[in-house]
């Protein structure tokens, strides 16, 4: 089969390497669409060259002794485990069975292809970070929430849109969405009838403080206690960090690597990693020490069949996305561009077929 291998700069080149098999808990899917994310020119530039596309749509080739929820012949969605290999840049990747999920018949595969990190990791943020109300239970009073970077930013696409859908699904409102540039987009998302909001970043770090505590006013809420950051940088958690109410408050960040000393002790840091869906609870962490077992496995498994469910009853919908033109040869530009933000509030698509 075909796999691109992504080299920091990035360069991008392409090799004829054996289809892999799946083991006994992994199933092997025939790639249609890839999508692709920052991060995958970014952990090229200090890790070694390699396969780093995560985000896969395709149809079922081959499963492990231990899957019985998919067979040959299925139309799925998959979250490739990152930093393994058999990525999503090739012909044929692998996934863990919990993190693949059936595709809904009124679902294309380039629509889907490239979502899943951003979703997962907003669910990721939402439920199992900030605590709140998942769409099964809905909120029934008013919960301020900041969504800060709602329309996408060039490092850190779509996050942010999927916490305000994610949001709408719980019922969580009103949402104070800070963006950019793609307003139009982000108005598309939120319900102004429940005292959603949009804050626009380009008029300052003054401005955006500003125009948080006058959407809680007009809004009729006395606080907020609750903050995704999908930035993470450019001090987007400073702006949030002087609105937070001083006792209860979470904000949730995207950037593990961040300076995050100037938010205040009263506000709890919560890291949102979509990695964690991939990894076991270690016994020497604090969830181990109290004797908890499960964790972001379970969580990953369960909300990606909802994403099936939200697809399908049309409550959660793909963002804008562009095919890019020659499938994987066209992974070095598309990679550069979104290195030199050239692309916001776009999700680049690859058909791997027309890879020559």
């Amino acid at each position: 089969m075909k796999e691109a291998i992504v080299a920091k700069g990035p360069k991008v080149s392409i090799h004829d390497v054996p289809i892999p098999k799946p083991n006994a808990d992994q199933v092997l899917i025939k790639v249609i669409y890839s999508g692709s994310n920052p991060k995958d020119w970014k952990v090229p530039e200090i890790r070694d060259p390699h396969n780093s596309g995560d985000d896969i749509a395709g149809i079922i080739e081959a499963v492990g002794e231990n899957v019985t929820e998919f067979k040959k012949g299925d139309r799925v969605a998959a979250f490739h485990e990152m930093m393994t290999p058999n990525g999503s840049f090739a012909e044929y990747a692998i996934a863990w069975n919990h993190t693949t999920f059936h595709l809904p018949k009124n679902t294309s595969f380039e629509e889907v292809g490239g979502h899943l990190y951003q979703s997962m990791t907003s669910a990721i943020g939402m439920y199992l970070r900030l605590g709140l109300p998942a769409p099964w239970a809905a909120a029934t009073t008013p919960i301020p929430l900041i969504v800060y970077g709602a329309s996408g930013a060039v490092l850190i696409p779509r996050k942010g849109a999927y916490a305000v859908k994610l949001a709408r699904a719980s019922n969580i409102h009103p949402i104070i969405a800070v963006a950019g540039k793609a307003q139009s987009f982000v108005e598309s998302l939120i319900d102004r009838s429940k005292g959603d909001t949009i804050v626009d970043y380009r008029k300052g770090d003054d401005a955006v403080v500003s125009g948080i505590k006058d959407a809680l006013k007009e809004a009729g809420a006395n606080e907020v206690r609750y903050a995704f950051d999908a930035i993470s940088e450019h001090n987007s958690f400073i702006n949030i960090s002087q609105v937070l109410a001083k006792q209860g408050s979470k904000i949730t960040l995207v950037l593990p690597w961040g300076d995050y000393s100037a938010i205040p002790d009263y506000i709890k840091q919560e890291q949102t990693m979509v990695g964690c869906v991939h990894m076991d609870i270690e016994a020497e962490s604090s969830e181990g020490k109290a004797g908890i077992k499960t964790g972001a496995k379970e969580f990953g498994y369960v909300f990606f069949r909802l994403f099936s469910r939200g697809l399908q009853e049309g409550w959660l919908t793909p963002h804008p996305y562009e095919v890019v033109p020659g499938g994987l040869n066209g992974l070095e530009t598309a990679l550069s561009n979104l290195k030199n933000g050239a692309v916001s509030a776009t999700k680049y698509v690859f058909k791997i077929e027309d890879t020559k």
